[in-house]
């Protein structure tokens, strides 16, 4: 089929829009000190606190998300409708906006929140723990629709014939339905740590801005340009690593996908 030229030219026109930015990034990096302002005292210590708090997140995802995607996945239309509405809503909603939900349940005055910091003293924002909070609440989507898609996709024969052979409930999913979706499961939770690591609104709101505590890459970037914290210069070294880390996830599950193809 031949396509008219004008719709390769808008083509090329939404593809330059992608592209530049990221040359633009790229031509801005002084790359005989990339490794020095990458590896400053201050960069390394929002990267780290970005890696721990993405994984702990990406560890709560799996262990809530995983059952929530079986349960859409097995559940009737309907139900199942309702329920992917309610797990999609994190992924439109703004994150500011996530942010304020969250401290509206868990801050000191909050749903929850009040009554904990009653009984216990305790409170969650702008904590480390909140970062991991916040992470996990915009992140937990991809997981879970990503494997109730596999889930889906896999159908339920495999389990059936399981369980006419006298397989219990949980040994059908422990046996059959996990390893069948295992590469699902893989490319969410690399979906949800990349979602997790790259986290800004939400975790500016609920968890603060605190160096060493709640100060992730992204907002260690954010405030570079407004003369706090570390350097412009280790700034884009930052959004450097986490572009290439972008890429490499993006590049991994296509490579992956066009294998399940094959």
């Amino acid at each position: 089929m031949t396509l008219p030229r004008g719709l390769y030219v808008a083509a090329l026109v939404a593809l330059a829009f992608l592209v530049l930015p990221v040359v633009g990034l790229v031509t801005r990096a002084h790359w005989s000190t990339l490794w020095s302002d990458l590896f400053a005292p201050a960069s390394l210590t929002a990267l780290w606190l970005s890696l721990w708090t993405a994984a702990c997140a990406t560890i709560v995802c799996l262990v809530l998300g995983l059952p929530l995607a079986v349960v859409i996945a097995r559940s009737s239309t309907r139900l199942a409708s309702v329920l992917r509405t309610i797990v999609l809503i994190p992924l439109v909603l703004p994150p500011m906006v996530g942010g304020l939900a969250l401290l509206s349940l868990l801050g000191r005055v909050g749903l929850l929140g009040k009554p904990i910091f009653q009984l216990s003293g305790f409170s969650l924002p702008y904590t480390s723990a909140a970062v991991v909070v916040a992470q996990s609440f915009v992140a937990l989507p991809f997981l879970v629709i990503t494997v109730e898609g596999t889930l889906r996709t896999s159908g339920v024969g495999h389990e059936q014939i399981a369980s006419t052979l006298g397989a219990g409930r949980w040994r059908v999913l422990g046996t059959v339905t996990i390893p069948l979706i295992a590469p699902g499961i893989a490319a969410g939770t690399a979906l949800c740590f990349a979602r997790a690591l790259g986290e800004f609104g939400a975790t500016a709101l609920f968890a603060g801005n605190a160096p060493g505590i709640t100060q992730t890459m992204p907002l260690a970037i954010y405030t570079a340009f407004n003369g706090v914290g570390i350097t412009q210069d280790s700034a884009v070294a930052l959004s450097l690593l986490l572009l290439v880390s972008a890429a490499v996830i993006v590049g991994g599950l296509r490579a992956w996908r066009e294998d399940a193809v094959r």
